[in-house]
């Protein structure tokens, strides 16, 4: 496998533009029905934890981490992959950091969301333990969204 690099979003730090861009690109064409501007990922990144995998220099995926809140009691732990670098370890190093991460924040366990059109992202959750709990689609879209719990 190459080496996977995994950089965390400081929205802090004046450097993070590039990063913030890497994760919306992917954040877009992963969820192209639900695509971002760049002033809604730099409010995700004040409340969540953005990172973003890199492999031979190249943006490849990039992971969220929501905290438990009153809404929903369990931290969230999403991963995604561009399609041209799946199966190559890059889903699980991110998913792994990001679970470690969702560990540390306390709440009701461990939830993640996929688009239910991503059929590989679905097989990637399941596969690791996740179960089903709820499918939504917001308010203008025709794809819904899986909402699925660890076990």
């Amino acid at each position: 496998m190459t080496e996977l690099r995994i950089a965390r979003v400081d929205p802090a730090d004046p450097s993070a533009a590039a990063l913030l861009a890497d994760w919306r690109m992917i954040h877009n064409a992963i969820i192209p029905t639900a695509p971002l501007r760049a002033d809604q990922v730099r409010e995700r990144a004040a409340r969540n934890t953005l990172d973003v995998a890199y492999a031979d220099g190249a943006a490849v995926g990039c992971s969220t981490v929501r905290p438990p809140d009153e809404e929903t009691p369990a931290a969230t732990v999403i991963s995604r992959v561009l399609p041209g670098h799946r199966r190559r370890g890059f889903g699980t190093a991110l998913y792994e950091a990001g679970l470690a991460h969702a560990r540390t924040l306390g709440g009701e366990g461990v939830e993640t969301v996929v688009l239910a059109s991503n059929e590989e992202g679905l097989r990637f959750a399941l596969a690791r333990g996740f179960v089903e709990t709820e499918r939504y689609v917001l308010p203008g879209d025709t794809v819904p969204f899986v909402t699925l719990r660890l076990t």
